[in-house]
């Protein structure tokens, strides 16, 4: 792990002029790519100012059949999204000695460096990242400015804010997913589960940066991978990069970079929580020949003691629960046996047919 890291943390993209070895990129699969989101390829759009069922119902489609989205009509205002983008430009373009302070390593999921997943590929990503609890804004970059300073407050500032519209938003798309399995508003207020849920999400953010590459077909901003928790706001700068992995036949769409729209991304085990009716969704990042990118995936999930079963309201009728109750932890556990395998962690966690109802208890207090 610590050589990855290490190596990823000093490498200086503006430097070369072409796509060393280390980063050329030959480990995933080869899907077409779909030239433009247009016609059946179009990627959903869920307007949140549209008060009537039909946003409900696009974003029960958009969950169905994309596992994603492009939300506009939030409420998140455009000038904090282009502060958020000019900060994380600031913070990447500071000295490699003053981020590698920050590192990543020595088993902690937080700090600068790759993406925890990266370790399991021998290529590396053309790509800067650092992850932290979206509530510790001011402990964690004290690790980048150990004396404080106008730099950092102006920092912590932008990112505690975007943090709060975030986590405000979080609570609302999730009483939309709700309301698209068909629940009632009554029904989401009383529900004893929902209301944990929604109460107890944790917030992550991964701040991205992604150099101007030489040789963009070579290289891979970030792997394909699905996200491991309930869902994702994707914030980015207006470059285009991000793909969804389209099936039937499987094929990569890129989603538009327009302005002030967030992606929504369907994660593992909110794939588990709504039984499979909602499906977490394959993507990547790739890269640009002529201009730099930022993204900032702003994850929700459980806490770690939760454990993740199929709700009632996602149970058909006549149907079962088709996953296992697994708690986060556990979860990653199974996914980290699968990582550069051709095997799916979701289907490791599938119930079988003589497993009994012990379980697949659906109290996320158990």
């Amino acid at each position: 792990m610590a050589s990855v890291q290490n190596a990823a943390a000093t490498f200086d993209f503006l430097a070369v002029n072409c796509v060393p070895e280390s980063h050329v990129w030959t480990e995933q699969k080869d899907y077409p790519v779909v030239p433009e989101s247009a016609g059946n390829d179009a990627v959903p759009v869920v307007d949140m100012a549209d008060g009537t069922d039909g946003a409900i119902a696009a974003v029960a489609r958009a969950a169905e059949e994309w596992g994603g989205f492009l939300l506009v009509g939030h409420g998140v205002p455009i000038e904090l999204l282009a502060l958020v983008e000019e900060q994380i430009k600031c913070l990447f373009a500071r000295p490699v000695p003053e981020k590698e302070r920050a590192a990543r390593g020595g088993g902690f999921k937080n700090g600068y460096g790759v993406p925890p997943y990266a370790i399991y590929f021998s290529k590396l990503m053309w790509s800067e990242g650092y992850t932290f609890s979206a509530a510790d804004v001011r402990s964690e970059f004290r690790r980048i400015w150990p004396d404080g300073g106008n730099d950092y407050l102006r920092f912590c500032d932008v990112m505690e804010e975007f943090h709060k519209e975030m986590r405000a938003l979080g609570d609302k798309v999730l009483d939309m997913f709700y309301k698209a399995l068909g629940l009632s508003a009554d029904q989401i207020a009383g529900g004893e589960v929902e209301r944990q849920i929604r109460d107890t999400l944790t917030a992550t953010m991964h701040l991205n940066m992604y150099p101007k590459c030489p040789e963009p077909e070579r290289a891979i901003g970030l792997a394909a991978h699905t996200d491991s928790g309930f869902f994702a706001f994707i914030m980015q700068s207006l470059v285009p990069g991000l793909q969804l992995l389209r099936r039937g036949p499987e094929r990569w769409v890129t989603v538009p970079a327009l302005p002030g729209a967030l992606a929504v991304v369907i994660g593992d085990l909110f794939h588990v929580l709504t039984n499979g009716r909602f499906h977490s969704v394959l993507h990547r990042a790739v890269v640009n020949q002529d201009r730099e990118r930022v993204s900032v995936p702003y994850f929700l999930g459980p806490p770690k003691d939760m454990k993740v079963a199929p709700l009632d309201a996602a149970i058909l009728q006549g149907s079962k629960a088709a996953f296992r109750a697994v708690t986060w932890p556990e979860y990653m556990v199974v996914r980290e046996k699968t990582f550069g395998k051709d095997a799916s962690a979701l289907a490791m966690l599938r119930a079988t047919e003589d497993e009994g109802d012990a379980e697949l208890v659906q109290d996320m207090n158990n």
